[in-house]
This record gives C-alpha cells, sequence and structure tokens, in this order.
C-alpha cells in the first residue's frame, strides 16, 4: 500500500504535498514542496501508511535495498503528484543510513530505480551517509531528494 494525499493548504507560491504517514501528522511537515519549477522532498521513509503514530510500522522491516525501494517509490508519487514527471526529475538525492552494512543493498535499491544505467532522462548526484539512529530503530534508510518539474 502506499500513502494518500492529503488536502494540503493553498498558497500562491507554494504547493504542498502530504500523506497519512504515522510520522508527518506528529511532526507537522509535509511530504514535499513545489516551489516554482524545484521540488524539494522531506526525508522519507518506508513508512507504512496504514499504521498510526501511537504505534508506528514500516514496511519491509529487516530489508534494506526493499525499504529503498519502497521510499523511492513514494519519493516519486510526491514528485508526480506536484508535476513533475516522477524519477527523470530528480537532480539530488541524499540517502541516510544507520548501519554502514546496509550500504551495499540500499545503494542496490538506489540503482534499480535511479541508476544513471537506466539512460534518457533519469540520473542523480547522490551522497550516501552512515548516522548515528532514526526516530523508529525499523527505518534503515531515510531519503531526501530535489527535484525540477520541466517547464510548462
Amino acid at each position: 500500500m502506499s500513502s494518500k494525499a492529503l488536502p494540503t493548504p493553498s498558497s500562491s507560491t507554494k504547493k504542498y504535498y502530504a500523506t497519512n504517514s504515522p510520522w508527518e501528522g506528529t511532526y507537522g511537515h509535509y511530504r514535499a514542496i513545489r516551489v516554482g519549477q524545484q521540488i524539494y522532498v522531506s526525508g522519507t521513509t518506508a513508512a507504512d501508511p496504514e499504521s498510526t503514530p501511537e504505534k508506528p510500522r514500516v514496511k519491509c522491516p529487516g530489508d534494506a535495498r526493499g525499504q529503498t525501494k519502497a521510499t523511492l517509490n513514494e519519493i516519486i508519487k510526491a514528485i508526480q503528484t506536484l508535476g513533475g514527471r516522477g524519477a527523470e526529475s530528480i537532480i539530488r538525492t541524499q540517502l541516510f543510513i544507520q548501519r554502514h552494512e546496509d550500504a551495499p543493498a540500499v545503494m542496490e535499491g538506489f540503482t534499480e530505480i535511479l541508476g544513471r544505467e537506466h539512460g534518457g532522462d533519469i540520473g542523480s548526484t547522490a551522497i550516501l551517509l552512515v548516522v548515528s539512529n532514526f526516530s523508529d530503530p525499523e527505518m534503515l534508510v531515510e531519503i531526501m531528494v530535489d527535484a525540477i518539474a520541466d517547464m510548462p
């Protein structure tokens, strides 16, 4: 299951995208915001949208590659909802992991979705950082991206 878009405020300068992720509501941020042609996607995990803020869960527990792919697919959905093409619109990817040993699996998931061997317009800069902890120990990866929507 994927997160559902929620109603968002209107603004003359920004477009918002929110989901029913248990963390978004608790912490009060948006999944993504578009300003002009730029789309900024918050740190995103493989949150299970059916879980509650009191008992949040992640998809693909224990599977760093699976969490990476689920997270990138959620990010792509956000970009498309805000008018981007999807993976083709992503220009910068920041990946955060809490266990160094998950790096190969995370990068496999990244390559399967955003790897430059896909050709065409798919390709992103990237950095992979090891951090000490996430808000939930079941989270193995968190990803932020910046994207640019095509000009109308």
